[in-house]
């Protein structure tokens, strides 16, 4: 018989994430997942670092504990971390957590938080067809969320050196 609970993103190499990614977000598609991070990549700021966090890294949805898509197909977001103090920059001065360290969430719910950066996010919805997340962080907020709370995260593009 085998265990059917899903691994445990910490126990797992990054090549496992990924393939746990595009499984689950891009319907096994490697060419639409390199298409997502693509178009993201060319709509930032340079040296901005690319993270997915939540339910597509531990296929385990937040609110209910629920696996990725348990509500259907597409129904899960991808939640991306920008790194890095120039895409920061894009948040409205109100839609902090904490001030020049870590955003609000720019989503459907609140599209006038990062004005420039929401017509990007839109058109990466389209392209995946499911609800895209933007947040903007410092490395260390990022490493304190992991290490602190145990949420874990997949790196798809290295931030430069001013995150």
């Amino acid at each position: 018989m085998t265990d059917r609970t899903p691994k445990d993103a910490h126990d797992m190499t990054a090549n496992e994430l990924r393939s746990r990614i595009v499984t689950l977000a891009f319907d096994g598609d490697e060419r639409q997942f390199i298409a997502f991070y693509r178009k993201l990549q060319q709509g930032l700021p340079e040296g901005t670092g690319i993270v997915l966090r939540g339910s597509v890294v531990t296929n385990k949805r937040h609110e209910d504990g629920g696996a990725f898509d348990s509500l259907g197909k597409s129904t899960s977001d991808l939640d991306v971390t920008l790194v890095g103090s120039k895409v920061m920059e894009a948040w409205t001065p109100e839609a902090y957590y904490i001030p020049s360290l870590h955003t609000k969430p720019l989503c459907d719910k609140d599209p006038d938080i990062a004005p420039a950066l929401n017509p990007l996010r839109e058109s990466l919805q389209k392209l995946v067809g499911r609800p895209v997340n933007f947040q903007a962080t410092s490395s260390l907020v990022l490493y304190g969320r992991d290490v602190l709370f145990g949420e874990p995260y997949y790196v798809v593009v290295e931030p430069g050196a001013d995150a």
